[in-house]
């Protein structure tokens, strides 16, 4: 395969990433189809699903070769992330914020891969007009008002961590993400709910009493957040590769790691479903890494493909 041009398959994305912004400003949440998947807190909407159709077909018009993976015609057991070129696209991550009309928490989550490895990140909010990008070996990037025009409004280019990647500390200094997923019973919701106590108490009733949870409903939100450096980490379970290809690429060029949810993993797969994201710093991403696992201890969570 002839060397693939990362920067433009990048501008592609922006460009596509506004397209769908505005396709979904346009719509009224109080006025469209909604259905479930999984159960009641897996929702899917119209246009969920008129977004990744338009992204769909722009990308496989100008990459036929490339492979596509999204939410929306993902069919469980068939659909695989190889090693070739693919996209892996969620057309509004956060599907729940964007029908009660919550505009902190969904985005366009468009990422590229190569080799199962993420290569190109774009994350966009447009409620709050806020985009988020990388290229492997490039940097990231956030962008505020993004879809203005220079000089009419439109934002510097932040370079990410925007901490500097001040060093880490440990649990007790730590403000971390989690979400709560759509799988609200058996072992691995309680698991969640388990560490999710433990990290709150008090240490003198066997916690850790971090500084605080928080949940922005979004996985490429939260893994934004991190990379940016405004949340320390990021522990989730559940979630698939089109909530994380395009964050982790923007994780890991702000200087971040992933490791797996589980213990013992610092190189999940891109689809393993078992994510743990540590913001860049100077010192201390291993120590914090180690520490939260031990957290965990022996449990394990498991999530079928």
């Amino acid at each position: 395969m002839p060397d693939i041009n990362l920067q433009e398959i990048h501008d592609t994305l922006v460009e596509v990433a506004f397209e769908a912004g505005r396709m979904i400003l346009a719509a009224n949440p109080n006025n469209i189809d909604k259905g479930s998947k999984m159960n009641s807190a897996d929702i899917v909407t119209e246009t969920d699903q008129a977004v990744e159709r338009m992204v769909s077909a722009t990308l496989r018009s100008k990459y036929p070769s490339f492979s596509f993976v999204g939410e929306e015609t993902y069919v469980a057991g068939e659909t695989k992330v190889t090693s070739a070129p693919t996209f892996i696209v969620d057309p509004i991550d956060g599907t729940t914020n964007f029908v009660h009309g919550y505009p902190h928490g969904f985005c366009i989550s468009l990422g590229f891969a190569l080799d199962r490895r993420p290569a190109v990140g774009v994350v966009y909010n447009p409620a709050l007009d806020t985009l988020w990008t990388a290229i492997k070996g490039q940097g990231a990037y956030c962008q505020r008002n993004a879809s203005l025009e220079p000089g009419k409004g439109q934002g510097q280019k932040q370079k990410l961590p925007l901490n500097g990647g001040q060093p880490l500390g440990d649990l007790s200094t730590a403000l971390v993400a989690v979400e709560w997923g759509s799988q609200r019973e058996g072992k691995n919701f309680d698991i969640k709910t388990r560490v999710f106590r433990q990290l709150t108490a008090a240490k003198e009733n066997g916690g850790c009493m971090v500084h605080s949870l928080r949940s922005l409903g979004s996985a490429a939100l939260n893994i934004c957040a991190v990379a940016a450096g405004q949340v320390d980490m990021y522990w989730e379970g559940g979630c698939y590769a089109w909530d994380v290809t395009a964050g982790w690429c923007i994780l890991e060029e702000a200087g971040g790691i992933m490791a797996s949810a589980n213990p013992e993993d610092w190189n999940p797969e891109l689809d393993s479903r078992l994510y743990l994201a540590v913001r860049g710093a100077a010192s201390g991403q291993k120590e914090i890494v180690e520490e939260f696992w031990g957290v965990i201890g022996d449990d394990r969570m498991d999530y079928k493909h």
